[in-house]
This record gives C-alpha cells, structure tokens and sequence, in this order.
C-alpha cells in the first residue's frame, strides 16, 4: 500500500535483498540493482534476515504494525528461524508480531518446539494460552454468522458438544445456516440436539456434499494442486468445460467458504482450511491421485516454460508424487534446481530435502564411497553437501564432508575444473573436520590449476592450513601463505588477504606463536571491519585472536571482540559459531569471578550446540569448581563419549583427546579423588602429537595428575613440556600449574 518513494526510503539498502524472494517488489522498484554476492552463505542469509527486520522497524516507526503469523506448525524452519532473529531485535521498535499455533502438532523434534524455546529467552516474549471458545462466545458467534438472534438453548448445546473447539464451532454453525436450521422462525425451538461427527473431516465432508459435483470434481483436481491454486492452473486439468463455467464452479465454492480468494493476486485461490484441502485429497484412491499428479506435473511444466525455475520446488513435489507413472528423470532435474534456489533463498533445510530427494530418485546411495556417475548426481552432491555444513553439528558433520569429497571426485574425472574448485572452495566451520582425504583433494586441486597461479592462490590458504593440521607441517603452511598474500596483495583482493591471514593467524595460535598470532589476528580484525558480511574463514579468525588474547591475559580487549561477533553470531544462528563465542563468553564472565553469568553462557551455549567439545569440557570444570561434582561428572562423561564418535583420523578426535586429560586433571586438583585416569593417559598418547595447541591442554590436565600423584618424573618432564607457556591463562594461569610441579620435583624456590 505503500507508494514506491515511501516503499523505498522504508526498505532502505536492504530492498535489494527482499526483492530475491519477494518479486512484487522488483515490480515496485525496477531499477534495483542485484545484491553483491557472498561467499559465506551464512552471512549472506543474516543480509536477507536484517534487511527484512530493518525494512519493517522503519515502516513501525511512522505507524504501529501488528504482524500476525498464522498457524505457525506449518512453518518451515528457515521461516522459524527469520521469526527468531526479528524477535531479537524488537525492543526498540513499535511493532508487534502474534504467532499462533495448535499446541496438538507439536512433538519435541518439531522446528517450532526448538523455536519458542529460544524466544523464551526474550524478555519481550509472551505466550497466551488460547482455551476453547465460552459459552456467552459461541452464542455471539452464532449471531454474527447466522444474522439472527441464537434460539434459546442453541448456544449452550453447541457449546457443550463442541467443547468451545474453534474449528469445531465454526463448521456446525456454518453447516446449520446451510441447511436453514438457523431462521428467524427456528426461535420458536425449544431444544437443540447437535450432533458432533466422530472427526472434523466428517464436518467438512457434509459441508461438501451440499455442493455440486462439478464444483467437488472441480475441488478435488485443485486440491492435488495444493493448499493453494491458480485459475490458470485449474483450466486445462478440468475437462469438458469452458473457463466461464469453471468461473462460475469456483463461484459456488467461494459462496460456500470452501475457498477463498488470495488479495491483490487475481485468480488465485485457497482452501479455508487445510483440512478441507486434506478431506478431498484422501477421498481418492492411491491410483487416482498418483494419475493426477502426473497430468498436474506435466500440466504445469508447459504452463511454467521458461520460468520452470522459479516453481522448482512446485515441480519437484508434484513428479516425486508421480514418480510410478512418468519415472525419475522430472523429478531429478526439478529436485536439483529446487535445491539450488533454496541455498540461494537462505533455506537450507529446504534445500536438504530437495538434493536428498534427487539423489535417492536417482540411485545414488548417500553410504557408498562410489564416485558419482553422472554431472546430475555430483551436483546433486555437492549441493547436500554444502546444506549439511550449515546445518549439522560438528560430531556428525563427518557425512557432510564426505558427500562434498564425492562431488569433487567426479570433477575431478571429467576434467571440470571450475566446479571441482568450487567444492574446495567452499566454506567450512572449523579446523576439527579436517581429514587425511582433505589433504589429498587440495593437493589435487592444485595440480588441476597449476599453470593457473591466480586460481591457485585461492586454494592455497586452505592447503597450507590443512597440511598443518594434518601432518605439523608449519613450514608448508607459511610458504602457502606467502604465496596466497603475495597473489593477493599484487591483485589488489581483501578477501583472499583476509582469509589468507585469518588462516595464518590460526596456524600461529596452535603453534604457540602467539606475538605472530596476535600481530595478524589484530589485522585480520582491522581490516575486516571494510567488509559488511566477513565470510566464514574471516569470522573464524577473529574468533581465534579473541581466544588468544584470552590465554595472553589481554582480557578487555577479548571482550569487546567477543561481544561484537557474538551479537553477530546470534544474527546468523548458526550453531557453530554461535557456540564459540558464548564460550568464549563463559570463560571471560570465569575468570572475572561472575560464575551465574558463565553459567547462564554455558546453558545458552549447550542449548545451540550441545556437542561442542569446548562447551562440554568447560562446563564441568565450572560444575567441580561449584562444588557439584555428580554434575561435574554427567559433562566428563559426555566428553568421554565423545571421542567414540570422533573418527580417530581426524582432527576432532585430537581436539576431544586434549580436553579430556584437562578436566579430569582438574576434577583430581580439587576433589583429590581418582576418576578414570587410565582414560586420560591412553587418550593422551599418541594423536596429539600434530596438534600442539591440544597437547598444551591435555598436558596441563596430566600436570595436575603428576601433582596429585605426587609423580615426580612426570612432573619434571611435564615442566620442561610447558616452560615455555609462562604468563598464559587457559583454565588456569600455567604459572600456578608450573608452581605445582616445581613443588612436586622438590624444587621450592622455583616453585614461589
């Protein structure tokens, strides 16, 4: 309603970005430019996210808005989670959103359950239990649809039959008024029988009887369309009737409050209710609907033509339903592009369902190690692949890698060069996915651009960095380092500079470089503060100079980097990096001696990711350090478990395997009781020995083992291994570990 000026000055920068999935506005506004591209497609949702939220706080400040969200169980879950990024930003708005949902839909693994539990934590969050309709509002209802005065005793027999249910009521009495039950001469009853079918769907099913056949005939074809439907659509599906007639059908049905037609879109419908829909659905055999599915799939392919690709999901749904008639090769193609406009929307989960869609029409089993046979099937590959990243913890995104690693495969054979890169590309969470097999797919990255050095700079960050990882190979690291910034420095890129630093920065903080480590964090910092959207390397290295200024003791300026990202964390949602950084927090609120708030980071923080290694770890140091030992052991028993799930290749188990010998060190310092403590060495020998950083951690859990044991051979060779940690903090400052085992080698004026 707004006009072009208004709709403009109120959307801001951000119409852009509304105008990728809400069309009408490119119609409004014809000279918007495309939005940059992101690399990080978590930065680029939380654009789309923000550019909405600040689209509708401007409009609420010239006139209030109320916002209403019906029948939220029917969400899907990139819709919930645009619900809970704009419930965040409220509190200095005038604008009011009211969500309702049926409390009966919701299980425990329903995406609304996960999202109310977030807004919870809003202060602004009300939840208001709806009851069943009173007596005195039954009785009002029956006036306003009926236009009569309720005869006596109606209300109270509907309301007794009914229970107040909503639905329930609205069906009886729209079913009375069909029949002309309710008249001004239907006053002179006395009594009323209501007689309640067994389910709704009877209800429903007596309203449909009173019409026509052409109109059910009619209804049941758009009701295999979907909950909505087109004039266009509907008719070269109905037979025999010319388009004034069908007019006319869906007149009868409109009369009726069957459908009803969608504002400001001529021609398009809706059932009232999604059990209408349901009703006529079920009311046809198996073979009927699959035949109808197959007339709507092909139906409306031709209708679509040239904009196929915008209905992609549309397409996909219909030819999954008719897969036994017309076969699998529609349904792979529409998957594949369902799945694509999906990651471009945002919509991962959704995109998911479409690529696993894809691949299992297609064959291709997701637990084989099979290279993908075909261009179709690599695609639909990497493209549940990178939905995976997004949206999986890190325990389990072994799969996701995995899925990636098989696009790649096939690139690689057909000599697409392009695509293979892209896969390599792409970003990934954090260093504790990495396996041997990354390190071989970079290194035949490489020698499918080597006479490419441009190219080749931008898979060399990550190569440097995996070699590391992998194999200690810090050398290796710093010249693909080097090679990277001088392509980038010479091309004048940010973006390769930036993660080539961040990459760097990283390497050096697990080296135990920190001067180096601090010196290009800080910079990573610096000069991200140019781009809006950092991608998800960048954020990474941030996040690693925040934690070692942490160790360093530079804790103020930790936490003014902290608070930043984390503000932009919770934005993103993602659970990864959201879980980061409230970790981050909690240790900071630790060691400024405010235990309740580190404890309410750790609840938040377990809430978003509860198999973060960092998270489990320091949450029950901080339950031994309270005193709560049995709770204490709940979290050391969690992380136990966790290295059976971490593949013992790869670098999560390394970084499991360093926590654990830590927090049972420090469970043994101060409850003096043993736990387990053939657990922390057999844990601790052997995988970490290419992983400095985790070596660090487990041997100041194993320093305190020594103490407790009063091992002095161990403590000597342990005081030798963290020397030269002097001046850092990590769950404790090293100096005092260092006192302890001084202490326990004899050597009392070393140890004061």
């Amino acid at each position: 309603e707004r006009d072009p000026g208004q709709l403009r000055s109120e959307m801001g920068a951000g119409a852009a970005d509304i105008a990728e999935i809400v069309s009408d506005v490119k119609d409004r506004l014809p000279d918007l430019r495309p939005p940059p591209q992101l690399e990080s497609p978590e930065q680029a949702r939380f654009r789309l996210f923000d550019s909405i939220t600040s689209f509708l706080k401007s409009a609420s400040q010239k006139q209030p808005l109320v916002l209403v969200l019906d029948d939220l169980h029917w969400a899907d879950q990139p819709s919930l989670l645009l619900l809970q990024f704009m419930a965040r930003e409220l509190g200095n708005s005038r604008l009011l959103l009211i969500g309702t949902y049926r409390d009966m839909e919701l299980s425990r693994q329903h995406p609304l359950a996960e999202t109310l539990g977030e807004l919870t934590r809003e202060r602004l969050f009300q939840r208001v239990l709806l009851r069943g309709l009173s007596q005195e509002d039954v009785d009002r209802f029956i006036e306003v649809a009926a236009g009569v005065d309720p005869p006596p005793g109606l209300a109270e027999a509907v309301h007794t039959q009914t229970e107040g249910n909503p639905l329930f009521v609205t069906e009886v009495v729209r079913l009375l008024v069909q029949e002309g039950e309710l008249t001004q001469e239907s006053g002179n009853r006395h009594s009323w029988t209501v007689r309640i079918p067994e389910g709704v769907r009877e209800v429903i099913g007596r309203r449909l009887n009173r019409l026509s056949q052409r109109c059910n005939e009619t209804l049941t074809i758009a009701s295999v369309i979907g909950r909505e439907f087109e004039l266009r659509q509907l008719t070269p599906l109905v037979e025999d009737i010319s388009e004034d007639r069908l007019l006319e059908v869906l007149e009868e049905a409109l009369s009726a409050r069957v459908i009803e037609e969608l504002p400001q879109a001529v021609g398009r419908y809706q059932f009232t209710h999604a059990l209408i829909q349901e009703t006529l659905t079920e009311e046809l055999t198996l073979t009927r609907r699959v035949r109808l599915h197959a007339r709507i799939a092909e139906t409306l392919e031709e209708l679509y033509r040239d904009s196929a690709e915008v209905h992609a999901a549309e397409l996909a749904h219909h030819f999954a339903e008719a897969e036994a008639v017309l076969g699998s090769g529609k349904l792979v193609h529409y998957s594949l592009l369902a799945g694509e406009r999906a990651l471009d929307n945002y919509a991962w989960e959704e995109g998911q369902t479409h690529f696993q869609q894809g691949l299992r029409a297609k064959g291709v089993l997701l637990e084989s190690s099979d290279v993908a046979g075909d261009a179709e099937a690599a695609a639909l590959l990497f493209g549940l692949g990178r939905t995976k990243i997004t949206t999986t913890d890190v325990i389990r995104n072994t799969e996701a890698l995995t899925t990636l690693r098989r696009a790649f495969d096939y690139y690689e054979k057909v000599g697409d060069v392009a695509n293979a890169l892209a896969v390599t590309e792409h970003p990934l969470p954090t260093y504790t996915l990495i396996e041997r097999s990354d390190l071989d797919m970079m290194s035949r990255a490489l020698a499918l651009v080597q006479s490419d050095p441009a190219a080749a700079s931008r898979i060399l960050p990550r190569y440097g960095f995996t070699q590391y990882v992998l194999n200690g190979n810090y050398e290796g690291a710093r010249e693909a380092f080097e090679n990277a910034l001088a392509v980038a420095r010479d091309r004048n890129d940010l973006i390769l500079e930036l993660r080539t630093l961040a990459f760097a920065a990283t390497v050096d903080f697990f080296q135990l470089r920190w001067p180096q480590a601090r010196e290009q964090g800080l910079r990573v910092v610096e000069l991200s503060r140019q781009l809006d959207n950092p991608p998800g390397q960048i954020m990474e290295g941030r996040f690693y100079t925040a934690t070692l200024l942490r160790y360093i003791g530079e804790l103020e300026a930790s936490r003014e980097l902290a608070k930043h990202d984390l503000v932009q964390a919770e934005r993103l949602g993602e659970p990864l990096w959201l879980g980061g950084w409230l970790w981050l927090h909690q240790e900071l609120s630790w060691y400024a001696g405010n235990q309740s708030a580190a404890r309410e980071y750790s609840d938040r923080g377990l809430g978003v990711s509860p198999s973060d290694i960092r998270l489990v770890a320091s949450r029950a140091i901080l339950e031994y350090e309270a005193g709560e030992t049995i709770q204490g052991d709940i979290y050391l028993q969690r992380l136990i478990d966790q290295t059976t799930l971490a593949p013992p290749t790869t670098s999560l188990s390394r970084a499991v395997y360093g926590f654990v010998p830590l927090v049972i060190g420090t469970r043994y310092r101060i409850t003096g009781q043993p736990h387990k403590d053939e657990v922390a060495h057999r844990i601790s020998s052997g995988p970490l020995s290419s992983m400095p950083l985790g070596t660090f951690i487990a041997r100041l859990g194993l320093a305190m083992l020594a103490v407790q044991n009063d091992d002095t051979a161990g403590a000597r060779e342990l005081y030798g291994h963290l020397e030269s940690m002097q001046g850092t903090i990590n769950v404790f400052s090293t100096d005092r570990v260092l006192g302890l085992l001084s202490h326990t080698m004899g050597n009392v004026d070393q140890a004061m």
